[in-house]
């Protein structure tokens, strides 16, 4: 079993924690803190559709509720931690190249600030 964290900025806030609480479709609300259960349940080991490899590190989970997409990025840590970066409603064929950055650079700052 994984453990999920929520990055958190220096004030105290997880944006992507806060993005999934403020969804108003109370469905794709529910599924995805479903998708974040799999993940948790699953780790490394879940795969296509569900979730996928982007890039230095960086992966994506994927929720799908009619028309709304929601991508949460994440990246693994030792000890079977998975740290959420943030969550958007995907509205494009590709994921936004400025998501994948934040999600880079929030690694960056959570591997510095728990060396």
């Amino acid at each position: 079993m994984f453990y999920i964290k929520f990055y958190e900025l220096e004030n105290g806030q997880k944006p992507a924690l806060d993005f999934i609480c403020k969804i108003k479709d109370q469905k794709l609300k529910a599924k995805v803190f479903r998708s974040l259960k799999l993940l948790e349940s699953f780790g490394n080991q879940l795969g296509e559709p569900d979730s996928s490899f982007l890039e230095d590190g960086i992966f994506e989970l994927r929720t799908k509720h009619s028309s709304n997409i929601v991508r949460t990025l994440y990246f693994f840590q030792k000890g079977k931690v998975i740290v959420v970066t943030s969550s958007f409603i995907k509205k494009t064929q590709k994921t936004p190249k400025d998501e994948i950055e934040l999600a880079i650079e929030r690694k960056k700052d959570y591997e510095k600030k728990n060396k």
